[in-house]
């Protein structure tokens, strides 16, 4: 071997776990298929890192987003993505936007001229057998998502996202909603619904016909399965069936009048602590605004915070927490991890984040030791979380960092302050996971 670790694909996560473990004195053999010949259809150039949607790393505001707080320790950690984005920063008032062209720039001249790195223009079609690193995101080819599906199982490979809306629960109306479990089953208190009256359904109804919906792209190709119809496709079938679909009141007693609703809402638990619940077959294709306006005329949901709206698209991601052991290596072929986002993760800093941390646990392989994860407390340490084992296996969806991955602060306090104890508690955990 001329290399100590491979790397394949060069986006966010390839590229931050390449420079990583250059940093750290090990040879990189860095695969990308695009400069080969070939391109994927969401792309337009051959540099790496190049981001092919917005220009915008979301909020730095480490103070009282999560997203700011995990810009803040990528940074403290070395991220060659992060120190870009500030190089070719964009002004966006609290956000961090970058040129996308200087950007990608920077991190293929940075990587370019490494000593550790060497980067080969290539398709890879087949999991190797030597240490590596699949970053190949959410076009991955189909040769080697192939190879991914026959170490894996066919069934732990998804294609594309059914992403219903999450919500904090903390911002659910419990007074108007209620715990129930259909016909009492189970625990009967596995679903939290919220009751919809004849008049309130029929105005949903008409909301998710005449809302503004986005448009596939035509490289996405994503089906739509019975199982994943969106749900304004559903209410065009006819007035009355998203109420013998994921609206059916049947089994529900409303605690108010002791009888079944005339539609019903339901969320269910989506990590184990608790935060997060998605709403049941919501997944959509309404445009962001849209989906917050419509859904918090739901009763129970009109203070509704959303840790992550709806979708329908294409995305090639494994089942991560049944897959992957906690440093992100393929329990079934302990010598492939998986980064970026066909883990599952979404978003550009997220991907970064989980290459960094699949490049920082490789070199602490190499050098014959560990490196245990970060606090769950912390940004990095929740997102990594999430995606190896805390996040539900048979529903895993992709999923931005946010507060709700962490443990709930204790007690009952302002947002505005509930926050900012998020995140210095996340600072001293990161603190003194750096020093140990």
């Amino acid at each position: 071997m001329t290399h100590d670790i491979h790397i394949i694909g060069g986006g966010l996560a390839g590229s931050e776990a390449a420079w990583q473990l250059a940093e750290a004195g090990f040879r990189v053999k860095l695969s990308e298929m695009r400069g080969s010949g070939e391109m994927t259809p969401a792309h337009h150039t051959d540099g790496l890192a190049e981001l092919v949607c917005s220009n915008s790393f979301r909020s730095d505001d480490a103070t009282s987003n999560a997203v700011g707080l995990i810009h803040q320790e990528l940074r403290t950690l070395g991220s060659l993505i992060l120190r870009e984005a500030d190089i070719h920063k964009v002004p966006a008032g609290s956000a961090l936007a970058v040129d996308r062209d200087g950007f990608s720039g920077g991190v293929t001249a940075a990587l370019v001229a490494h000593p550790n790195v060497e980067i080969v223009r290539e398709r890879v079609d087949i999991l190797p057998d030597t240490p590596a690193i699949v970053a190949t995101g959410p076009l991955t080819a189909p040769g080697l998502a192939d190879s991914i599906a026959g170490a894996t199982g066919a069934d732990a490979l998804a294609f594309f996202d059914a992403i219903a809306p999450i919500v904090h629960f903390e911002s659910i109306d419990m007074e108007t909603a209620w715990f129930q479990s259909r016909w009492n089953k189970g625990d009967g208190k596995d679903y939290i619904n919220c009751a919809l009256n004849r008049e309130q359904y029929e105005a949903f109804h008409a909301g998710l016909i005449a809302g503004e919906k986005t448009e596939f792209k035509e490289w996405e190709n994503v089906p739509y399965f019975e199982g994943c119809m969106p749900i304004e496709v559903m209410a065009e079938r006819g007035l009355d069936t998203l109420r013998f679909g994921p609206m059916k009141p049947v089994g529900l007693d409303d605690p108010r009048t002791g009888r079944w609703p005339h539609a019903v809402v339901q969320l269910r638990q989506d990590n184990a602590q608790g935060t997060l619940w998605n709403i049941v077959g919501f997944q959509t294709k309404l445009k962001h605004a849209e989906q917050v306006r419509l859904f918090r005329t739901i009763p129970g949901l009109e203070n509704a915070e959303f840790a992550r709206l709806g979708g329908l698209h294409r995305n090639t991601f494994i089942r991560s927490p049944e897959l992957l052991d906690s440093t992100l290596r393929l329990k079934s072929r302990p010598n492939i991890r998986f980064a970026g986002q066909i883990t599952g993760c979404e978003g550009y800093v997220e991907s970064a984040a989980i290459g960094l941390m699949a490049g920082r646990f490789a070199i602490a392989e190499l050098r014959g030791g560990a490196l245990p994860p970060p606090p769950v407390e912390t940004a990095l340490g929740a997102l990594l979380h999430h995606i190896t084992g805390a996040a539900v296996a048979e529903t895993y969806q992709p999923m931005n960092v946010n507060f709700g991955l962490m443990p709930p602060i204790p007690g009952r306090t302002k947002k505005a302050d509930r926050k900012k104890m998020y995140t210095d508690r996340a600072r001293a955990a990161f603190g003194a996971w750096l020093a140990a």
